[in-house]
């Protein structure tokens, strides 16, 4: 499988408020770089869109080393999901899981998509090369949902 190291971040001003996304896709010399936004939204659905729309973008299985500064996301794919599935995406308190179609959009991309992904956790604004392109995406993202800027073709 061809290996690829994707960081991936969310950004939103104001919580819920305008929102975006920021992916940066690395494998050998290639780098791709992704971003959009939506006009309301929360930081948690940007952060999950970051790694949906990543995934995405890969045409082929691939071995994924997938870095998030999200607890969130990491949590959630790495501890909470089976949990969330056998109890009918319910939370341990019974309450429905929060972006449900997000988590069950990202659940099938990783589970159908024939990836092997190493989720890692980044500790976001500390100068991780990888993590900080993304958040400047992501941040682009933001102008795109506000209409500020075009959204990326």
């Amino acid at each position: 499988m061809n290996p690829v190291e994707i960081y991936t971040d969310g950004a939103c001003k104001g919580n819920p408020g305008p929102g975006g996304w920021g992916v940066l896709l690395r494998s050998g010399a290639t780098k791709k770089e992704l971003y959009g936004g939506e006009r309301a939204t929360t930081n948690n659905r940007m952060e999950l869109m970051a790694v949906i729309q990543a995934l995405q973008a890969l045409k082929r299985p691939c071995a994924v080393t997938l870095h998030v500064d999200s607890l969130y996301v990491l949590k959630g794919m790495t501890e909470w999901l089976p949990g969330w599935k056998a109890k009918g995406w319910r939370t341990s308190t019974k309450q429905p899981v929060k972006n449900v179609e997000l988590w069950q959009a990202l659940d099938e991309l990783v589970s159908q998509r024939g990836h092997s992904i190493d989720w890692r956790w980044v500790r976001g604004h500390d100068g991780d090369p990888g993590n900080e392109r993304a958040d400047a995406l992501a941040n682009l993202g933001v102008e795109v949902g506000l209409g500020r800027l075009p959204a990326p073709v």
